[in-house]
């Protein structure tokens, strides 16, 4: 059954996210024969290379007044128009800030089925199986759209994007969104970023909590990350301890993350932080309590203090990475 897909390209500190090709393999998994159109909004045509030699068929670009800066108004209207002119079946977005927003809006204003959130996908006869966490991921379900248009979040880091294909060419072309009455314009952005790398697409993840004792307790975790390339991240009880800023935060009232490897440094383990990061491949937990909950999920335990272990590690890092 082939099935034309559209998937919503996110371009994040000039820069497309990596679950944009995520959401395009995924595409090409459903399609069938299809076509795959990866939209962007507001900027970003020079990117539409980038996005044909990762599987996409076609590009489209939608410009317009606000459209800049990710509004839920304008972003659901310029939507709407690529989905009027291309009619796709399926719709994929990364389950990012925007599309966690975005994709309900958009599925309640074309009567569409939604599954957010979807770690897995898979063919079986006409129907797509996707399988998505419950439970604060301590199980997993399958939901399937039976009718009509398909409205989909991909979690970040779950689905292997395509190889580069250089060679690859597509359709590239330009909308203009229809003139909207948007409720909210955004005059400027202020960010108040943890680091270099985005925390919810990083494939590794260094995260501090109590036991950092201070901000300055953050200091070796961050030296750590340059050497590894890795985003920082944080536990609810530092950032509720003034240690770090909310945007840090992994955990079930925070950021999700799935990356290869999460070091998690004098964190304990709560439930609420583990439903953030227990996805994670390989899980290494530093603390000085042996009993600490956070062993029971770990991959690799290091009993000790962190201020001790944390630099020996990156020393080590350094000489194994000739950095």
């Amino acid at each position: 059954m082939a099935r034309n897909v559209l998937v919503l390209a996110e371009i994040r500190n000039g820069a497309l996210r990596p679950v944009s090709f995520e959401c395009i393999a995924a595409g090409r998994t459903v399609a069938e024969g299809g076509t795959v159109t990866a939209a962007l909004i507001g900027e970003g045509a020079g990117f539409a290379d980038d996005l044909i030699h990762r599987g996409a068929d076609k590009v489209v670009t939608v410009t317009g007044d606000g459209l800049e800066s990710y509004t839920p108004d304008g972003w659901v209207g310029a939507l709407q128009s690529v989905c009027l002119e291309l009619k796709p079946d399926v719709v994929f977005l990364g389950h990012t800030g925007i599309g966690r927003d975005l994709a309900p809006r958009f599925a309640m204003r074309n009567t569409a089925g939604m599954v957010s959130d979807v770690t897995d996908l898979k063919l079986e006869g006409d129907q797509i199986l996707f399988t998505r966490p419950v439970y604060a991921g301590k199980a997993f379900v399958t939901q399937i759209v039976k009718q009509g248009l398909i409205v989909a979040t991909i979690r970040p880091n779950n689905l292997a994007a395509l190889p580069v294909d250089s060679v690859r060419s597509g359709n590239v072309s330009e909308m203009a969104a229809p003139a909207l009455d948007l409720r909210t314009v955004i005059k400027e952005i202020v960010r108040n970023t943890a680091g270099g790398v985005d925390l919810t697409s990083a494939k590794i993840v260094v995260s501090g909590g109590r036991g950092v004792k201070s901000a300055e307790g953050f200091k070796p975790l961050r030296e750590l990350a340059v050497v590894l390339g890795a985003a920082v991240g944080a536990s609810r009880a530092a950032a509720d301890a003034g240690y770090c800023d909310y945007a840090m935060q992994v955990g079930q009232t925070g950021k999700t993350v799935t990356p290869d490897l999460y070091i998690a440094c004098g964190i304990s383990g709560a439930i609420q932080h583990l439903a953030g990061m227990s996805a994670s491949k390989v899980i290494v937990a530093i603390n000085k309590d042996p009993e600490a909950p956070i062993f029971k999920v770990a991959d690799y335990g290091i009993v000790g203090d962190l201020f001790e272990v944390v630099p020996l590690l990156t020393q080590e890092f350094k000489t194994l990475l000739g950095r």
